[in-house]
């Protein structure tokens, strides 16, 4: 393993769940169902949770519930997983503010997403990112996902921020496999593969590890995903990732990944119900139907 690799498996894990926010019906949050999802994630092989993603609905969470929610999920896992925090928004003072209130409830590094819908420049971009990285003494993970936030970091601006000390790491949901490897070869970042549909790809050109949404119901695959490419194992990772492919197409391509994933463990009772808060709605019973024969493809200990 190489160095990057072993200093990243330090600060985030390698096997990282972008977790739901389990809610009652009401739309509140549920405690419960947020300690149950850890308790799984834990006993499937997660090592890092990552918590007010776009997985989490962060959008909709309000400044309180984004911290309690690292609060609790930080009390619940007891240092037995890395807790990473979603905290961008397009607001850099907002952001800063989430950022430190992470800190102060216990998360361990921070998941910092491109600002969007304002669509600054790049240096924009890299002022934005210096100054929530500046706020707090976590380390701090780039999260690059231009389908959501209208637009993309440059190759250059990875480049520049990966210079400051505490920007170690990026999540990757762009999807240029080539870029990936030219910043990972120009830089000691290291990189994250954040589209489920292409962990393989990620994991042979060098990624650390993932941070996956299909994981919160088959993390111990992913486990087993990352163990074989890393002992060199290429038909051992290719017999797992085909066997996650009806899981990832049902999950991934269907409708948002918040929806489908608690569809899925809400079937799995480790979350009680499947409540999203709009502007998502939940899946119709014959919206949930290939997802439930997804899962049936899957061994998916509950």
């Amino acid at each position: 393993m190489t160095e990057p690799q072993q200093s990243a498996d330090l600060l985030f894990g390698s096997n990282l769940v972008a977790m739901v926010s389990p809610m009652n019906p009401d739309g509140s949050l549920s405690e419960p169902g947020m300690d149950s999802l850890v308790d799984h994630l834990l006993a499937t092989g997660c090592d890092g949770l990552v918590v007010n993603g776009t997985t989490g609905e962060s959008p909709t969470l309000s400044d309180a519930e984004s911290a309690g929610l690292v609060r609790a999920v930080a009390s619940r896992a007891a240092g037995r997983a890395k807790v990473v925090a979603g905290v961008g928004t397009y607001d850099t003072k907002a952001t800063i503010g989430r950022a430190r209130d992470a800190e102060a409830a216990g998360a361990d590094a921070l998941l910092l997403v491109c600002p969007y819908y304002s669509k600054p420049t790049q240096a924009g971009v890299i002022a934005h990112c210096l100054a929530v990285a500046d706020a707090t003494a976590l380390p701090v993970m780039l999260y690059d996902v231009p389908a959501r936030t209208g637009m993309a970091m440059s190759e250059a601006t990875i480049v520049e921020l990966a210079a400051h000390p505490r920007i170690v790491a990026v999540k990757d949901a762009k999807g240029d496999l080539f870029e990936a490897q030219s910043v990972m070869d120009r830089t000691a970042l290291a990189y994250y593969c954040g589209i489920d549909e292409l962990n393989l790809p990620y994991l042979a050109a060098g990624a650390t590890g993932l941070l996956s949404v299909v994981g919160n119901v088959a993390a111990a695959r992913n486990a087993e995903l990352i163990a074989a490419v890393r002992n060199g194992e290429l038909g051992v990772a290719r017999a797992v990732q085909r066997s996650l492919l009806p899981l990832t197409d049902a999950m991934m391509r269907a409708a948002g990944g918040a929806i489908m994933a608690k569809a899925a463990l809400a079937e799995l009772r480790v979350i009680p119900n499947a409540t999203v808060r709009m502007p998502l709605v939940e899946l119709t019973p014959e919206e949930l139907r290939p997802l439930v024969d997804a899962l049936a493809t899957v061994a998916v200990p509950s």
